[in-house]
């Protein structure tokens, strides 16, 4: 059986699937229950100051549901932890002297000055837990008190505060980045020019998920009243490939250890997070959907897979996809393919030739056979190779993509003859 022990940045675990600071990883109680299941790390939920603890409202979450699927998207407006530091620490020591094995990583978020950090540093430290998440992610509540996104945000802050922690801890440090930035390969510089050992993205993306048309207040409803929050879960799973694949091809950044995060709901996701380069995965919205038993199906889905592809282990497909990640100027202008449908398979329900007919390129005709059954045919002088037909067809392996040697070399735009700017 493959082998899918993780280390990343120092911190080691049984296997890569590790539980994202979030509300699963809140207590003691909820982190035992994860490890008794088979859950290979986990990081705290976010620890602050000593004091009076953060307060949290009634009515946290928001969902987007989609085609009959509940949780497709999670909007939270939930804060960090709202017990007492002190009890966190003992359990996050309790928990680390109990289950040595498994990756303790802890979240952090105090306010933007060298003491703070310095001070809940050294306080974590003595818990002997395996390294520190700086969250410099969170889109609400903490944000609005100069926390959160609003470090994430400025790379300089980021950069500072990594340095700050670099020199107070020998802890291996996460920097959680924020995904509401334009271009999230310049925090994930400042991360590694600070110092970090390693980056965790992403965070929630900025959001309101709905509005009571009732009410004419935002989701979740607080009193009649509803605030931006955190959006997350399999909805946005496309947006953190993106930005890890930016971070894991950047010449600065190339090889800084990455813990994936967004969307993490099976085994494939998983696969597809550390073939971009990732060396851990956490996981949220589906655990809190589901159940931390899931992690058997992602556990059981990955080692079979890996051993079916003849990996034996993480490393062996890990950053295996960056190489075929670039950017648009450099595809190949010539290459062609062209929609095919098995008439075998084809049930008729025309919506290939309606979304091609409405929105595409007409290069799906409609006639009736000697039978009287409807037939679709692709016109192949008008098709374009856009895939659209294959993605609307209800019917596995009825339409597909195939390939068109034509004969013609590897162009791309930058040397187009089209391109007003060619050869340069």
């Amino acid at each position: 059986m493959a082998d899918l022990s993780c280390n990343i940045a120092g911190v080691h675990g049984p296997n890569p699937f590790w539980l994202a600071s979030a509300p699963p990883t809140d207590k003691q109680y909820n982190v035992e229950r994860a490890f008794e299941a088979g859950w290979g790390g986990v990081v705290w939920k976010t620890l602050g100051e000593a004091g009076p603890p953060v307060v949290n409202v009634c009515s946290r979450y928001g969902s987007i549901d989609y085609n009959g699927q509940r949780m497709v998207g999670l909007n939270n407006i939930e804060l960090i932890t709202d017990r007492p530091l002190d009890v966190n620490l003992r359990e996050i020591a309790a928990v680390k002297q109990a289950w040595p094995d498994r990756a303790m990583v802890v979240s952090l978020m105090v306010p933007c000055n060298e003491a703070a950090w310095r001070d809940i540093l050294k306080a974590v430290e003595q818990t002997g837990c395996d390294g520190v998440e700086l969250n410099f992610g969170c889109p609400h509540g903490m944000s609005e008190r100069g926390m959160g996104s609003a470090v994430g945000q400025v790379p300089e802050y980021i950069r500072e505060v990594t340095g700050w922690c670099k020199t107070h801890t020998d802890l291996p440090v996460f920097v959680k980045l924020t995904p509401n930035i334009t271009d999230i390969r310049y925090p994930a510089r400042a991360a590694r020019e600070g110092g970090a050992d390693a980056v965790s993205l992403i965070n929630t993306i900025n959001s309101i998920t709905g509005i009571d048309l009732d009410t004419f207040a935002p989701e979740p409803t607080v009193a009649g009243k509803g605030a931006h929050g955190g959006y997350c879960g399999p909805a946005v799973k496309p947006i953190a490939l993106g930005m890890v694949s930016e971070i894991a091809r950047d010449p600065v950044t190339h090889g800084l250890p990455i813990s994936g995060i967004g969307g993490i709901a099976t085994w494939r996701d998983a696969a597809e997070f550390i073939a971009l380069g990732c060396g851990s995965v956490q996981v949220c919205t589906a655990a809190m959907h589901f159940g931390f038993k899931i992690i058997d199906d992602l556990v059981d889905g990955l080692a079979n897979w890996m051993d079916d592809q003849g990996h034996a282990n993480l490393d062996a497909f890990r950053g295996r996809a960056v190489p075929n990640v670039t950017d648009w100027n450099q595809l190949d202008l010539n290459y062609k393919t062209l929609a095919a449908i098995d008439q075998d398979l084809c049930i008729q329900c025309g919506l290939c030739h309606i979304v091609c007919e409405d929105t595409s390129h007409q290069a799906i005709a409609r006639s009736r056979g000697d039978d009287g059954r409807r037939v679709y045919t692709v016109i192949d002088d008008d098709c374009v190779g856009c895939n659209l037909c294959n993605l609307v067809c209800p019917v596995p392996d009825c339409i597909s993509m195939v390939e068109v040697d034509n004969g013609k070399p590897y162009l791309n735009w930058n040397d187009h003859p089209n391109n007003p700017q060619g050869g340069n």
